[in-house]
């Protein structure tokens, strides 16, 4: 991915590189797992109670915007329940054969994780619920007079599906889950940590208030956070050449372009035709994604999410509205308040 015109805050992408290094920095168990303490709360006691009763743990269904720790908390469950994960993606599995491979080859306790398990096909999905309910596939083979169906029983396994959109999900999906978990943006105190974490793992040295300066600045999401310590530690090798501090910090994410809010130049542009293509709104997605040149699933998926979470836009039925502290970020006078200056109030 050329660096240049790679988001720094689309943590919907991860080149190589980026995953290999996330993939040392992830939380091996339940107790290094940072934030979301009314998630793993309730998770602590699902997992105590299968393994007292010796089963395999419910199936999981985990929700909320992309880069939360959702992939990392299900090799936690994974770790807890000292059960081997078979990792794969809904886009992934593009063949009911793909998946009844999957399937067979698991073992009793075994978790399958699936993200973006939205994107599954229908046919996929519904070979996955006699998978899910009773542990059997039925296959046909051949088709017409010489059709047969073949009964695969399966070994009792946990499915743990990711998503962030779940509203997407089928009903009869949604309904073979037997534990909701809903992810939250993260608050910057838990955040720090997550940095203050990272940097020991990745032998940087960092003060807490650097830490919590890009914490601040990281959308609420630990993936991103991550990527934007390694761009200030890179920044103070090349610019300081010692330890992480303050004031250059503030001048790595300023050279990254990532404002005191994590905002970049796409969440800058995307308020600003709201605001000046369209008065403010309303105005529908896919006419906003026209105008910016992006795609519709980029704008909802990673830009929207936290625009709506800190209140900049409202989603109403007509469309997307910005709000007041849309404008004040952008240093541009509300309606409202040019009004009043008109009025002379």
């Amino acid at each position: 991915m050329n660096q240049e015109n790679e988001r720094v805050v689309d943590y919907l992408q991860e080149n190589e590189e980026e995953k290999v290094i996330n993939l040392s920095l992830r939380p091996h168990s339940i107790s290094d797992f940072i934030g979301q303490k009314n998630v793993i709360s309730a998770l602590e006691i699902a997992i105590a109670a299968a393994k007292k009763r010796e089963e395999p743990l419910e199936h999981v269904l985990l929700s909320g915007p992309p880069g939360l720790g959702k992939t990392s908390l299900a090799y936690c469950i994974a770790h807890e329940m000292g059960s081997k994960l078979t990792s794969t993606s809904g886009p992934a599995i593009e063949r009911a054969g793909d998946l009844v491979g999957i399937l067979t080859n698991l073992e009793k306790g075994d978790i399958l994780f699936i993200d973006e398990i939205h994107r599954l096909s229908k046919i996929v999905e519904e070979f996955l619920y006699p998978a899910m309910e009773n542990f059997q596939i039925d296959f046909v083979i051949d088709k017409g007079p010489y059709a047969k169906s073949v009964k695969f029983n399966l070994k009792p396994f946990t499915l743990i599906g990711a998503t962030t959109r779940k509203g997407l999900l089928s009903a009869p999906l949604r309904g073979r889950f037997g534990l909701f978990y809903d992810f939250d943006f993260y608050k910057a105190s838990d955040l720090s940590l997550v940095v203050e974490r990272s940097a020991k793992l990745l032998d940087v040295k960092i003060d807490k208030e650097s830490a919590l300066e890009i914490a601040s600045r990281s959308r609420g999401s630990p993936r991103l956070s991550n990527r934007l310590l390694k761009r200030v530690r890179d920044y103070t090798q090349v610019k300081d050449k010692g330890a992480i501090h303050l004031e250059i910090t503030r001048e790595a994410l300023t050279h990254s372009r990532i404002d005191e809010n994590g905002f970049d130049d796409l969440d800058r542009k995307y308020l600003r035709a709201l605001i000046e293509l369209y008065q403010g709104g309303p105005v529908g997605i896919e006419t906003i994604a026209a105008s910016l040149g992006e795609d519709k699933g980029t704008l909802e998926d990673v830009v929207e999410p936290y625009l709506l979470n800190k209140g900049f836009i409202i989603r109403s039925p007509r469309g997307r509205i910005v709000t007041d502290a849309a404008y004040k970020n952008l240093n541009i006078s509300s309606p409202e308040k040019s009004m009043e200056g008109r009025d002379g109030k």
